[in-house]
């Protein structure tokens, strides 16, 4: 069964981000996803395995950003391919047969691609972003959430993801998503954890469960 929230690391140096995966434990979190950027792999084993000992003191899913193999040597829950371009295949090959990998999509062409893959859920993203930078995705929102899902036939749990608050959850889960992954919204508030699980579950009866 894939947790209904996940929490995505942030935080301005790899010792917050190690300091926030602490507080989300702490605030209730049942998955949290290591996302360090601009670190060498020798550092971010190392950040790896101080999250691992956290989310196992709170019986926490852990999981990697993009770093299979490392996913494999701290025994991390599973590991999110960040990009499309990754292998989920490849992925699957190096992981022990117990842990689980995600993938995040943009697109319904992207969703169908990871499904051939056999992925055990797909990240949905982004539903809005607060950023300016040039070259991002297309934006998806509420409209773009109910499309891809219509045209989807699956199993896996799709987690919806891009600045996402408590007050969009009503929403998000009429369009057939199951779950969100959140960054800012937690990370400026740990408190909030307890209210988005609270939205969440009021879809509980008929969280979807797959096998893995």
């Amino acid at each position: 069964m894939i947790p209904k929230l996940h929490y995505i690391s942030q935080g301005n140096t790899p010792k917050e981000h190690i300091e926030n995966i602490q507080k989300a434990c702490s605030s209730g979190a049942e998955l949290v996803q290591l996302r360090v950027n601009g670190v060498s792999e020798k550092k971010y084993l190392k950040l790896a395995k101080e999250a691992r000992e956290i989310t196992s003191h709170f019986q926490t899913r852990l999981i990697l950003n993009n770093y299979f193999k490392i996913a494999k040597e701290v025994k991390a829950d599973g590991v999110h391919l960040e990009n499309i371009d990754f292998c989920a295949t490849t992925a699957l090959e190096h992981l022990y047969t117990w842990q689980i990998v995600g993938a995040t999509a943009n697109t319904l062409q992207d969703c169908k691609t990871l499904l051939s893959k056999k992925v055990d859920y797909i990240t949905l993203s982004p539903f809005r972003i607060s950023s300016e930078k040039n070259n991002l995705p297309t934006i998806l929102g509420i409209d773009g959430f109910t499309v891809i899902l219509d045209a989807l036939e699956t199993e896996p749990p799709i987690i919806g993801e891009g600045e996402i608050t408590t007050d969009d959850i009503t929403a998000i889960l009429e369009t057939g998503i199951s779950g969100v992954a959140v960054s800012t919204a937690i990370t400026q508030n740990f408190d909030s954890i307890k209210a988005f699980n609270q939205l969440l579950s009021a879809s509980s009866i008929d969280e979807q469960r797959h096998t893995f």
